[in-house]
Formats: C-alpha cells, structure tokens, sequence
C-alpha cells in the first residue's frame, strides 16, 4: 500500500496505554474499536493486512493501515516478537496477582457496580466491602457528571480521588469499561497501570464480558 509498509514476523498486542484508552471510556471511535477487538483474540494475531481488515471490519486495506498507523503514533498498540495467548485461568485465580501488580503498595481492588468487589489485593475484608461500596456511589457520579466536567470545565480525565491537604491522591478510582459492564479500579497510593499486568487484566476481563463484542 502507498506509504504504508508492515513489518514482517510481528504480533498485534494493545499497549498498558492502550488497554487504559480502551477501557476507561464508553465512547466508541475508531482506534477504541481496534484495540476492543484486540482483546476479543484468543491469542495475538498475526500482523498482517487481512487480520486488519477482520479486526476492523473493513474492506479498505489502506484505511485499516492508516488506522494501525494512528494508534501506532499515539502508542496504543505495538508489535511482539513472539505469539502470547490470553490469559489462562478462572478469573478467580488470576484477578489477584494481576491487580496487585498495577498498585505501589499492592493495596488495590476491583469492583462492580452494583459495590461487590470481584478480587481484592491487600485490604482486609471489611475495608475492601466499604471501598466497593463506595466504587459503586463514585461510579453513578461519574455517569451523571463527567460529560460536565469535560464540557464545562475541559477535564477529560475519568479517574476520582480522595486527596490530603496538600493535594496528593491518597486513594483513587478509576472506571473500567467492558462491554456493558462498568467496574472501578480502587488503588490506594500510587498506580502502576504502566504494567504488563494491566493489560493482561483488561485482556482477561473482556474475554469474559464482552465476548463477540467490538
């Protein structure tokens, strides 16, 4: 294809930075798509201009590679040396090592909307059902008000924060978005969604609620 060349013998796999762009926004534009698809694979596909044309539906070869291109510049999607399939396991089994992998201090949670946490790393039982509790609260807040933080005030970010005097996170939430399935992440101290694991998770958790999605 003119000015398009694909580098041969490679694998498409999402970033951490595109797994988070994937995952942290119910909108639904083109690289979104992609990289939705990306994670409906039972392992990596192959790079190759077919494969591009079935992950996005498209007919125009030129399109998808310019699409590839596009996320390749906003570091959403790299290619890997060598195949990896998805995560093997109960999400029961593997939630837990994955999520304390994304927290500094390994005190992190994943929880549903309706404030049920689905695995817990380093908080003790009674406190992992209060911070789930409020993931859903904070959850419903965000449904209602982040289109007037991004209209009125121009804040696009979708992550909430409990913050000290001077400022600093103390514990954060951030909403994941799979399929129709809203969770929030609750992390205490720094995240690490920079991680490996974190795309392992989103990759996990979209292979179980939104299979056959895009």
């Amino acid at each position: 294809m003119p000015g398009y060349r694909l580098a041969d013998g490679l694998y498409l796999y999402p970033t951490p930075a595109g797994a988070y762009y994937a995952a942290s926004s119910k909108d639904n534009d083109k690289p979104r798509q992609f990289i939705r698809a990306l994670f409906q694979q039972p392992e990596t596909p192959e790079l190759s201009v077919g494969q591009l044309q079935h992950l996005t539906d498209g007919n125009d070869a030129e399109k998808c590679l310019e699409l590839l291109y596009h996320c390749q510049k906003l570091g959403l999607v790299q290619g890997l040396d060598t195949k990896i399939e998805s995560p093997a396991g109960t999400l029961e089994q593997l939630l837990p090592t994955l999520l304390s992998k994304i927290s500094e201090n390994g005190k992190v949670l994943l929880a549903d909307n309706q404030g049920f946490y689905l695995a817990n790393h380093g908080f003790v039982h009674e406190v992992a059902e209060e911070l789930s509790a409020l993931c859903a609260e904070i959850a419903i807040i965000h449904e209602r008000r982040s289109g007037l933080l991004l209209n009125n005030l121009g804040i696009g970010s979708h992550a909430w924060a409990i913050v000290n005097a001077g400022g600093n996170s103390q514990v954060g939430f951030w909403p994941l978005l799979i399929g129709d399935t809203r969770f929030v992440i609750a992390i205490l101290g720094v995240p690490h969604f920079n991680q490996p694991e974190f795309v392992e998770l989103v990759w996990a958790l979209s292979r179980r609620y939104a299979a056959n999605r895009k």
